[in-house]
């Protein structure tokens, strides 16, 4: 008797590293990302949290996913609309790439500053950033982003891009 049925087939072997090989590469790549521009370390403020995660953080990272997303399926899109073109296409995977890059490492960088607001013992900070080096996502962009989800009120006196952001994704997050 066959079965016909997806998972009842034996696995077609992948040709992609996988495994410890794999996870070692990733840790390199991490170990050489250059520290960011203008690093910042984020005072504790510790505000009391129960068990569950806050609705602005699943908030935060389900915008961000969304945007990472939409760049990642950009660029492999591209290869139907561009892919006769090598100029157009290397110009517009980029775009979008660096784009869905920009978009993690703000995410990033804006959940371990408020991490640390929650003074969360830097090692394990450093272990869950999987990184020696922490300030390489805590930047003055993520802090002010972070600044917007919480409803911080900025020094400057006109309000950075990234905190107006923050707030409209506060704004939008409640109702999701």
């Amino acid at each position: 008797m066959t079965f016909t049925h997806p998972r009842k087939r034996p696995q077609r072997r992948s040709e992609i590293p996988h495994g410890p090989q794999q996870d070692e590469g990733l840790q390199q790549i991490r170990d050489t990302l250059p520290p960011g521009p203008v690093p910042c370390t984020v005072e504790p403020a510790p505000r009391p949290v129960g068990e569950e995660v806050p609705p602005e953080l699943l908030a935060l990272v389900a915008h961000h996913c969304r945007r990472i997303n939409a760049y990642l399926a950009r660029a492999q899109h591209l290869q139907t609309l561009h892919g006769d073109s090598m100029k157009q296409w290397q110009r517009l995977v980029l775009y979008a790439l660096t784009d869905a890059l920009a978009h993690n490492h703000l995410l990033v960088g804006t959940l371990a500053a408020y991490l640390q607001r929650q003074d969360l013992d830097a090692d394990l900070l450093r272990r869950y950033l999987q990184s020696p080096d922490p300030d390489r996502y805590i930047t003055r962009e993520a802090v002010q982003h972070l600044d917007g989800r919480t409803g911080a009120v900025p020094e400057e006196a006109a309000e950075p891009v990234w905190t107006a952001v923050g707030r409209q994704i506060a704004r939008d997050g409640r109702f999701s």
